[in-house]
């Protein structure tokens, strides 16, 4: 199972290239892609996304969140914090997520290597 970010989601379906999106693509095609909660948040309140791509989406697995997720994750904040670093609250539940089911994150977003770096997130 790979995750994918709302970034890289969004430059595949805008038909963006990139080593995300081929990644992303090979995911897609070999059905390993799940999606952190927040992520599908993001994209579905897009108020111009189409109709076919939000059906799509909604049907994609969704990492589930487990006992104890909101603690991890602040206690996975406090750390990239404490090195100094930016952590948005959504790259957080975002990484949190991935880091509880051992799933790579695929992205385009720079600001996940705090938590790779501090926090053991796998990026792809």
């Amino acid at each position: 199972m790979i995750a994918v970010d709302s970034c890289s989601l969004i430059a595949f379906l805008r038909g963006d290239e990139g080593s995300d999106v081929d990644w992303l693509e090979q995911a897609l095609a070999l059905n390993q892609v799940v999606l952190p909660p927040v992520v599908l948040t993001e994209i579905l309140s897009d108020p111009g996304l189409d109709r076919r791509v939000s059906r799509l989406l909604r049907e994609l697995p969704v990492l589930e969140i487990l006992p104890g997720f909101w603690e991890r994750a602040a206690g996975t904040r406090e750390r990239i914090l404490a090195s100094r670093r930016r952590a948005r609250l959504a790259d957080t539940l975002i990484s949190q997520s991935c880091i509880d089911h051992q799933a790579p994150l695929i992205t385009r977003d720079r600001d996940f290597r705090h938590f790779a770096e501090h926090a053991g997130l796998e990026l792809i």
